[in-house]
Formats: C-alpha cells, structure tokens, sequence
C-alpha cells in the first residue's frame, strides 16, 4: 500500500505545517497596483481589441469583471466527476476532445464554475487543477476561466467530510505524495495534477494487490488526515480556493452558487467575498481566526445554500413562485444586472430559467454521485442565453419562455 510520506503525514496529524507555501498569493492573475484592479496583461493587443478590450478585475478575490464583446459559458455543480467535466468543458467548445490532452480552446471566451466541485466523485483536486490550468492558457488568448466557491467547498474548509467519496481521500493521499516531487512548489504542481492524476490513481490501486477493505481504519485514517491537512484554515487547498469569490458580477450577470438575495446586497457582495476568502486563509485584519461568514455560508438563506430561485416549480406555491421573481427582480435591479446564473439545485429537466427568465439553474446534476445526467452548460452571448445541449436538443432562452 503506497503510504503518506511521513513529513507531511506528521504535519498531517499534528496540525503542524510544512514547506508547501501554505497560503499561495494570487500571482496568476497579474497583479496591478491601485484600487485592487486587475488586468490580464499578457493578452496582445490584437486580441483585446477584437473583443472590444481587455479584461479587467475589480476585487480580491475577483467580483466585478469587465470583458466587454466575450463569449460567457457557464457550468454547474460538478462534484469530482471529471469525466463529465471533460465533456461538459469539450460541449462548451472550451476544451480539446482528445481525452490526454487539456488544451484551451475557447480562444477568448470567458469560462464561469458555479461552485461544488467538492464531494461525491474521486478527482476533485484533478478538476481543480484542470480549470486552473486553462485559465492560465485562456489568458494568454484573451479569455479567462473563473470559479465561484458553493456550499460543498465552505463545508470541507469548515471540516465536514460526510460526502466525500472514498477515491477522494485517496486522491489527497497521492497529491501530497505528488506535491514532493516539487519541493513544495504549490503552483506549479497545482496546475500539472490533471496530467498525472489519472495514472497516479491506476498506479495506487494496483500497488494494493487487491488488499483493500471498506473497514481498513489505517489506510481511512491517512487520507482523512492528508485531506484535513490540505483543506483546515489555512491550509494549501482551502487557499487555492479562496483566490475564488462567491458571488461574481462579469458583465452584469450575477454568478453565484445558490442565489444573491437583497440583504446580500446590503451587507455588500465584495465585503461577503473578502470574509469568506479571509476565513479560508484564516487570516483577518481583526482576528487571527476569523469567524465563519454566516451570511454567505450558513442558513437556508445564505448565499451558497439558499434554494429560492432554483426550487422545482412543482414543489412551490404560486405565491412562493410570484414572490421569488420579485426578490430576483429586485436583487437583479440594486446590482444593475441583466441576469442571474446559479447552479445547487439539480435540474431534472436540464439548465432552464426561472423568474420570469431572470434566473438560469445550471446545475444538471452530471456527476455520477449525483444524477449522472448528460452534460449541459449555459452560453451568453451579447446578452442572449443559450443551452448547449447534444446538437439536436440546443436551444434558446426565447423558446424556453415560449413554451413556458
């Protein structure tokens, strides 16, 4: 059985640290002095200008975003299962269909994650480092790929494994034992994981020789500790996730796990994003241990568990279903946006839109832990939402509400 070095097991299970920089610095978005904006500074200039100018950042980590003239796709909850997220990703025209190959070819589209990429499947750091790969290769197109971070990814910082799959643990195992081939280079071993992941895991299973059992406490116990080690407060995997916000503005459409309601907006959506990642990194400018945002992450109305727009029409009352047109209405009006895209809820019916068209559900539930169903993802373009879908079965947001 291939077991956790001992450096990082010790450091695993005695809350010490080791040489991995524990909280990565956001450098792959090319920081620029002033006001916390960012610019994509590798972008040529013929680039930018045929898609009407480059992409600028507004917030650490990122919550306004101008791309003016981009492509948007959005993808929902993905849960470990990057098979499907190869496919969901390839749909998108995002990502090249050869199956070892993970080449960005969105040219300059602008890729957004809905959050729950934790949990239920066994390669969630291999799809981690999948987005995180294209979007250094989409940078230097013209594009970018963002992440908003769902309840699964704040349930895992916070410690709570309960859906974790078995194979995930395992992968957390072989990622630690991979990151010391890199002398505790995060980025760069970050980013290679999804080319090296999948032979890594054929190689552990076979070096068991068929000995593993359900109740193996030994082989249980190092990948809850290697997994805790990666994900407490502070540590590397809970900092990679909090360059991520969760809630996104690009170009006037709102992204968000489960919804943005009024009293997020009120409270201030960069202030719910610089809290979350602050308490991911466990660091605050008033606390060394900063507590839990509760309005983003805590509560049936919270920012990544409230399930107000993207509840099943069937489940609801019509005056439930009135009144949460109206908050989008109003949500969507104190932010000046356009549109809402939010994943959490799974789909039976597929990516569709609700409120009166105001909110798009994205979430399909194409994770074998969850629903297994085929991919589908969101395209807007100059305002206008698309579902991508098999060929045959695309179509548009003024044929959804046609037959609505």
């Amino acid at each position: 059985m291939a077991v956790l070095p001992s450096r990082l097991l010790t450091a695993a299970t005695t809350g010490l640290s080791f040489s991995t920089p524990v909280c990565p610095t956001p450098s792959r978005q090319h920081r620029v002095a002033g006001g916390g904006r960012l610019v994509f500074s590798s972008v040529s200039c013929r680039a930018a200008a045929a898609a009407g100018g480059p992409i600028t950042i507004t917030g650490d980590p990122p919550t306004f975003v101008s791309a003016p003239g981009r492509r948007i796709v959005a993808v929902g909850d993905l849960h470990g299962d990057l098979y499907q997220t190869r496919a969901a990703l390839v749909m998108a025209g995002v990502l090249s269909p050869e199956s070892d190959a993970h080449v960005w070819t969105g040219g300059q589209t602008i890729l957004v994650q809905v959050g729950d990429i934790l949990d239920r499947g066994e390669d969630e750091i291999a799809i981690l480092s999948l987005l995180s790969s294209l979007n250094v290769q989409a940078k230097s197109q013209g594009g970018a790929v963002f992440q908003v971070n769902g309840n699964h990814e704040t349930m895992n910082v916070e410690g709570d494994f309960r859906y974790v799959d078995p194979g995930s643990f395992d992968e957390c195992i072989r990622y630690l034992e991979y990151l010391e081939e890199f002398d505790g280079n995060w980025d760069d071993a970050f980013v290679n994981w999804v080319n090296v992941s999948q032979r890594s895991k054929e190689e552990y299973r076979a070096s068991l020789n068929g000995d593993w059992l359900p109740l193996n406490f030994v082989k249980k116990q190092k990948g809850f500790a290697a997994r805790a080690s990666l994900l407490k407060q502070g540590g590397p995997l809970a900092c990679e996730l909090a360059r991520h916000p969760v809630i996104l503005n690009v170009n006037d459409w709102i992204f968000c796990h489960g919804g943005l309601l009024p009293h997020h907006v009120a409270y201030g959506i960069e202030r719910i994003n610089t809290e979350v990642s602050n308490w991911m990194r466990g660091s605050s400018e008033d606390s060394d241990a900063p507590d839990l945002p509760f309005i983003a992450t805590r509560g049936y109305d919270s920012v990544v568990w409230t399930r107000l727009y993207s509840q099943d029409s069937v489940e609801r009352t019509q005056r439930s279903w009135n009144l949460s047109s109206v908050i989008a209405e109003q949500t969507l009006k104190s932010v000046g946006a356009k549109g809402m895209v939010v994943g959490h809820t799974p789909q039976n019916r597929g990516v569709n839109c609700k409120c009166d068209g105001k909110v798009w559900c994205v979430d399909v539930g194409m994770s074998y832990g969850v629903l297994h169903s085929r991919p589908e993802v969101l395209e807007i373009v100059n305002d206008r939402p698309r579902v991508l879908k098999e060929q045959r079965d695309s179509y548009d947001e003024m044929e959804v509400l046609d037959y609505l």
